[in-house]
């Protein structure tokens, strides 16, 4: 590793960190009760939008427990090499574990920093991040250094790929997500994992978090072209692909 990198990957802000330290058990169930389960669904859609290119080399950023890798493996052919990158140990063991129990040996686990990645320049075809991108950009101030190693490890022309949350335009839908968000999930979620501060987070950062354009224009300044918005339940959720430029 490069040794600016190096320090890059030291001195970045990562808000998260302690918290993942710690994984409850109840953590992808918690997931699934307070989205209905359309959490899976909307990785799944995902996963077909990274894939619908047949790319050779394909990353899941910030793994978690590793749900958008399973959607890839399970839709992948052999052709296609996948990784799955978290600075969680916790976090990355839960998705190893998940990964042996479906069979899904062709994923490639690391421990790895999103801040100064281990691979080449011009690496992957097709990046993905999957409810994880808030946490490397809300009220980040180091958001532009994770922007950029992402733009430095993806292959011109090569897509990246985010499903999150979003802010719905109707602004009665608005009210009742940001309602949901403060006075449902952060209870609920602070009563099954015992992590209430984890669940004020997340409520916080969906409810502050970027508008679709707010977002696009963003990833624009960082150099990315728009290939793709596609919002969910008028706009609660969304997917996005921004295209490496050529």
């Amino acid at each position: 590793m490069k040794k600016d990198r190096k320090k890059e990957r030291e001195s970045a802000v990562r808000p998260l960190q302690k918290m993942f330290t710690a994984v409850p058990p109840s953590y992808d169930l918690i997931n699934r009760l307070i989205t209905f389960r359309f959490d899976e669904r909307w990785r799944n859609k995902a996963a077909a939008v990274m894939l619908q290119d047949k790319p050779g080399q394909v990353l899941d950023l910030c793994t978690g427990s590793g749900d958008l890798a399973m959607h890839l493996h399970k839709r992948a052919t052999s052709d296609t090499a996948i990784y799955a990158l978290d600075y969680s140990e916790p976090m990355l063991e839960l998705a190893r574990q998940k990964a042996g129990k479906r069979g899904a040996q062709r994923i490639n686990f690391l421990l790895e920093d999103a801040a100064a990645m281990p691979f080449e320049n011009d690496y992957f075809d097709v990046i993905g991040i999957a409810f994880a991108f808030r946490n490397l950009t809300f009220r980040n101030p180091d958001k532009c250094l994770f922007l950029n190693e992402i733009l430095r490890i993806l292959k011109p022309g090569g897509k990246f790929v985010i499903v999150e949350t979003s802010q719905p335009s109707n602004m009665l839908l608005q009210r009742l997500f940001h309602f949901y968000m403060r006075w449902i999930t952060v209870p609920l979620g602070g009563m099954l994992s015992g992590q209430r501060h984890a669940y004020h987070y997340l409520a916080h950062s969906a409810i502050h978090f970027y508008s679709p354009a707010e977002l696009i224009d963003m990833m624009k300044d960082a150099g990315f072209d728009l290939m793709l918005h596609r919002p969910y339940f008028g706009g609660i959720s969304a997917i996005w692909a921004f295209k490496k430029p050529v």
